[in-house]
């Protein structure tokens, strides 16, 4: 059963997904979801029933508490990646993790030895699933097409797309780790110049890729053992995460904070106009001297 834990659990992202879009009342969906998911994988029919409730508990509890944060959808602010990533990645998901975990041990299916390899493991997953397949979501969400993109604008998208998998299949197939942070610059590129619908796509592809090349043991991730991959593939995708979400937030917020200033800037200069006096209503002081 431990073999079955996976690095990325994107189901836990699409639940996620759709209880902030579509509210508490999917979980019945979620909860079925989750038992097709495990019912052939556990060990017996109670276990799986138990880790179907985690599954489902985890993305309500992490829902409700989004909501508590006044969380928006739209992630355009920095304290909505923060609430992401801390109460809905980090502290809902081991409400999962945690009752998983536990039952594979109380069942027998896992020695109690592998509870903490097996938990972070899980844990991980399930958190990497929120952190990039729930803004992807949320993103396509509102996918439309832009009005107004030049034929500059579509050569820089379709260039970022093929350069991000470009680099990313070139730092995963080779055994030189310093290669990983040739991703960055792209991460950087997609947050700067098109904001979350740009940065949340590029993490997704470069997490999906290094979880595959990992899973194959290619690259930097070949001939190491099981923790070290781990290790090595969850700070990266970590890191690839982070850096996508927290620009693509500080960037958008930023832009957002001019337009405002300059909206105020345009009020007060219609304020200003208005008190200045008319040309019509001027007149000439008197002369205290007149000419003899």
């Amino acid at each position: 059963m431990r073999d079955q834990v996976t690095p990325l659990w994107p189901p836990t992202g699409v639940a996620l997904a759709a209880l902030l879009v579509m509210g508490l009342r999917v979980w019945p969906g979620i909860a079925l979801g989750a038992f097709l998911a495990n019912v052939f994988l556990g060990p017996s029919l109670i276990s799986v029933l138990v880790i179907t409730a985690g599954n489902t508990l985890a993305p309500v509890c992490a829902c409700l508490m989004l909501r508590r944060a006044a969380f928006r959808n739209e992630l355009d602010r920095l304290r909505d990646v923060l609430a992401l990533v801390f109460l809905g990645a980090l502290a809902g998901m081991s409400i999962s993790s945690t009752i998983g975990t536990g039952v594979l041990v109380l069942s027998g299916a896992l020695d109690a030895g592998d509870f903490w390899p097996t938990w972070s493991v899980w844990w991980t997953g399930d958190a990497m699933g929120v952190l990039v397949v729930t803004p992807f979501l949320l993103v396509l969400r509102k996918a439309h097409w832009p009005s107004g993109a030049g034929p500059g604008r579509w050569f820089e998208a379709v260039a970022l797309a093929l350069g991000t998998l470009f680099v990313t299949l070139l730092a995963t197939h080779t055994r030189e780790w310093s290669l990983l942070f040739l991703v960055s610059p792209f991460l950087m590129w997609a947050a700067f110049r098109f904001r979350l619908a740009g940065a949340a796509p590029c993490a997704l592809a470069v997490v999906t890729l290094a979880v595959l090349a990992a899973a194959g043991e290619r690259g930097p991730f070949a001939g190491d053992d099981v923790f070290a991959t781990m290790v090595t593939l969850q700070a990266f995708n970590g890191t690839t995460a982070l850096t996508a979400l927290l620009l693509a937030a500080v960037i958008t917020e930023r832009d957002r904070t001019y337009e405002e200033i300059k909206q105020l800037c345009g009020r007060l200069a219609d304020v200003v106009a208005r008190m200045e006096p008319r040309p019509e209503s001027y007149r000439a002081p008197p002369d205290d001297h007149p000419p003899p």
